[in-house]
């Protein structure tokens, strides 16, 4: 599918890799060629897509990147950008193909057989995914890391913020990837649930998410977060479970994830009736091929007749990303990260014909502009009074691993 899809200027790949943590709704939704797109920076970016989907009913695939924060709470971005990619982008795909339960579904004006026997004609090779690998950097020197973490961590003491999420950047100048390849090396190395591979002409983000940002089926809606990460030993399962039950058990851990359910809670009472909203799982450990995680399920009954696009606006960007009190933490993000965030920590997702949506974030993602050779992915973590410097700086590397062992 991935092969046919490549001459293509803009798809969108959403593949769960069979996780089944809940009924999937697809095992993998690819939209293929655009019949109508927008494509927008921030400022009225939310305004202009609302407009967009009442004149689109259907399915719709795009992206939210975390610059739309500048928009929705008056804030400035700065730093370094470079990928390039725009804040905002939706397409109304030409072709859809919904693979679930071993059926093959062909959304398509065109005639569906053609299309099916034009993927069946494909090849199924895949190319080498890197001829010279690419000499990776970092944006901030460790010793610049370890000082920023006691500069936020003093800011807390101030009282300016509870938790921030900071970030560093690791990229790599004159890159030459096969994204197709590189994407199918990643997802079988570290497979989760919310993959996505996005090409919008010459850029491309390869995505690898576990995490769910905002899920609405009819008028309910939920939201997952992640906060509380755990290093997996698959060579000794003793060491493994002592890894899994030691963040159940870490206070540090708890105190950030209850944080930022806090949070998501206080965003869905935006766009939910009243008294709806409720945890139903919290601190619950999911374990993945590279890492346990902590994560907690936020749910609501939205508004009636809330139009999906304010339900996504009164939201974004989601808390696990950000920190809290999100709009200060935001901005203090901006002063100590040194590049623009642009698509990372954003959101991946569709619409369906239903109105239903589905959007994940952007987190262990590798982005790409095939113009320059630029290639670009970002690690971060949740940063407490209570956190060690030199551990945070380690489990950002932990965050990167998988990455960095694809593009070797």
């Amino acid at each position: 599918m991935l092969n046919w899809a490549k001459p293509f200027n803009i798809f969108c790949l959403l593949d769960n890799q069979q996780y089944n943590f809940d009924a999937p709704a697809f095992e993998s939704l690819l939209a293929v060629g655009s019949k109508a797109n927008i494509e927008v920076n921030t400022g009225t970016a939310f305004a202009q897509l609302k407009e967009f989907s009442n004149k689109h009913q259907g399915w719709l695939f795009g992206y939210l990147g975390y610059d739309l924060k500048n928009e929705t709470e008056k804030l400035s971005s700065a730093n370094f950008d470079g990928i390039r990619f725009s804040d905002l982008h939706f397409f109304v795909p030409e072709i859809v193909l919904q693979l679930k339960e071993d059926q093959l579904t062909i959304f398509c004006d065109a005639d569906a057989a053609i299309i099916f026997n034009a993927i069946q004609s494909c090849s199924i090779q895949i190319s080498s995914s890197v001829k010279n690998p690419p000499v990776i950097q970092n944006r901030i020197a460790q010793e610049n890391y370890l000082t920023t973490i006691k500069k936020i961590q003093q800011q807390i003491l101030r009282g300016d913020c509870y938790e921030l999420n900071f970030c560093q950047e690791f990229y790599a100048e004159n890159a030459s990837i096969d994204p197709i390849a590189v994407y199918h090396q990643l997802t079988e190395l570290s497979p989760n649930p919310f993959t996505a591979l996005y090409k919008l002409n010459d850029k491309y983000c390869l995505c690898a998410s576990p995490e769910r940002y905002l899920k609405k089926t009819g008028d309910a809606v939920i939201s997952q977060p992640i906060k509380g990460t755990s290093k997996r030993d698959l060579t000794n399962k003793l060491q493994d479970e002592n890894s899994k039950t030691s963040l159940l058990n870490s206070n540090k851990e708890r105190s950030e994830n209850v944080m930022v359910v806090d949070l998501v809670r206080n965003d869905l009472s935006k766009i939910c009736e009243e008294g709806t909203v409720k945890v139903d799982e919290l601190f619950g450990i999911y374990s993945f091929p590279q890492v346990h995680q902590m994560i907690s399920t936020v749910s609501g009954r939205l508004q009636k007749d809330l139009h999906w696009v304010d339900a996504i606006k009164a939201t974004f960007p989601m808390g696990s990303m950000t920190g809290a009190p999100k709009k200060r933490v935001m901005e203090l993000i901006e002063e100590h990260e040194q590049t623009k965030r642009g698509l990372f920590s954003g959101s991946i997702g569709y619409i369906n014909p239903d109105g239903d949506f589905d959007f994940n974030v952007v987190i262990r993602s590798l982005l790409y502009n095939s113009t320059t050779q630029y290639l670009s992915f970002q690690t971060g973590g949740a940063i407490t009074f209570y956190s060690d410097a030199a551990q945070e700086y380690e489990e950002s590397l932990l965050k990167a691993e998988a990455i960095k062992t694809v593009l070797r």
